[in-house]
């Protein structure tokens, strides 16, 4: 299974600042840890994840490099951390294989060649409920390594150029003889590229690329939901060794509503009316995504009554139909009366407790309840 990228782990972007990862880092750990997830393989293989992307992505030399080049760039066994033992273990069996089958393969179609696919990248991208439902275009700007534009990503210092590896002879890698295998990996001085820089670049320190950013136009296809991902193929990791990238998800987060909430295909809302709309009945105005529509208030409405707008709520991306609107009436006691107003009310209660059974019947009935409770 290809490793996750880091920054999809912890749930930021790549130009998360140190605080946010340290953030998300600190969640995760304590949602994961051991000691709270007792006989978790699960939980314990996520804390491995966290603790390891934020190894990673805590340490400046450290996240520079996995910018640059991906697991490749930080991995022990891929460059100079695999010189001895079976670090370079897929490696080796790749090679072995391959002299056998005449396969050129190994790890992500690399091999010797050291081609490797870049790893997919996540972005998460907040939209409205409206742009949600709708559908639209909009613009992101993510940040990318591009070639340094003063050694034109030879990451040697101008007038200069890279010379052969003398550790690989320009093969980019090397070959240990373990008892009876003979292993080739990746060589630890070159990472693979059969080159060596001798005068690194002062703008780019010898790597080749810098950090810049590029601006991607994303499709917002109508009907999106929360947690939805949208695929760019190629707009990833830069691959190693002239491999494909890898592709770029975009996460979509809906924004919470002032109005509305989602759910699947139909929206909720909450609609205040009045206590004499609620007895006598009337009609009342509400809002939905397409403007205003009107429904009638039966007489004697309670709190909790759910009125239903068909055709009202969201059209998923895979629904053939829109959903429901489902208006959720809440009774609204009235506040800040004047003295005539509480002369009337206490008027109109004294009518009703005068025939309670007629008047309030659910009342009267967990009155009745509460009295056999008590009596029992």
């Amino acid at each position: 299974m290809a490793k996750r990228d880091f920054y999809e782990i912890l749930g930021v972007n790549r130009d998360a600042p140190d605080d946010d990862i340290k953030k998300a880092y600190r969640k995760l750990a304590m949602k994961y840890h051991p000691d709270r997830n007792p006989d978790s393989k699960e939980a314990e293989d996520k804390f491995k994840e966290a603790k390891e992307a934020y190894e990673i992505l805590s340490d400046e030399q450290k996240r520079a490099a996995y910018d640059q080049y991906g697991h490749a760039g930080v991995d022990p066994n891929v460059g100079g951390g695999g010189g001895q033992g079976f670090g370079g273990f897929g490696d080796a069996f790749g090679d072995i294989f391959g002299e056998i089958f005449g396969n050129a393969g190994g790890r992500g179609g690399g091999g010797r060649s050291g081609v490797y696919r870049g790893a997919d990248l996540r972005y998460n991208l907040e939209v409205s409920l409206e742009e949600a439902a709708r559908g639209t275009d909009t613009r992101i700007r993510i940040p990318t390594m591009e070639d340094c534009g003063t050694c034109e990503g030879s990451g040697a210092k101008p007038g200069t150029k890279p010379v052969t590896c003398t550790t690989c002879n320009g093969v980019g890698q090397v070959r240990m003889q373990q008892g009876f295998f003979s292993i080739q990996q990746t060589c630890p001085k070159c990472h693979g590229t059969g080159k060596m820089v001798k005068e690194p670049c002062q703008s780019c320190h010898g790597v080749g690329r810098v950090k810049g950013n590029k601006t991607l136009q994303v499709k917002i296809p109508s009907g999106i939901d929360e947690g939805d991902r949208i695929r760019l193929a190629g707009e990833g990791e830069r691959g190693q060794g002239g491999g494909p990238a890898g592709d770029l998800y975009v996460q979509i987060h809906i924004k919470p509503h002032a109005v509305f909430q989602r759910d699947g295909d139909d929206l909720h809302c909450e609609m205040p009316i009045g206590f004499a709309t609620a007895a006598l009945g009337g009609e009342i105005e509400i809002p939905t995504l397409d403007g205003a529509a009107k429904i009638k208030i039966p007489a004697e409405t309670q709190t909790g009554k759910v009125f239903r707008l068909r055709g009202k709520g969201i059209k998923g991306v895979r629904s053939a139909y829109p959903g429901d609107l489902m208006c959720h009436v809440v009774v609204e006691t009235p506040v800040n009366l004047t003295a005539h107003q509480k002369t009337l009310l206490r008027e109109f209660d004294d009518i009703n407790l005068s025939d309670e059974a007629s008047h309030s019947p659910r009342a009267k009935s967990w009155m009745d309840k509460m009295k056999d409770f008590f009596a029992g």
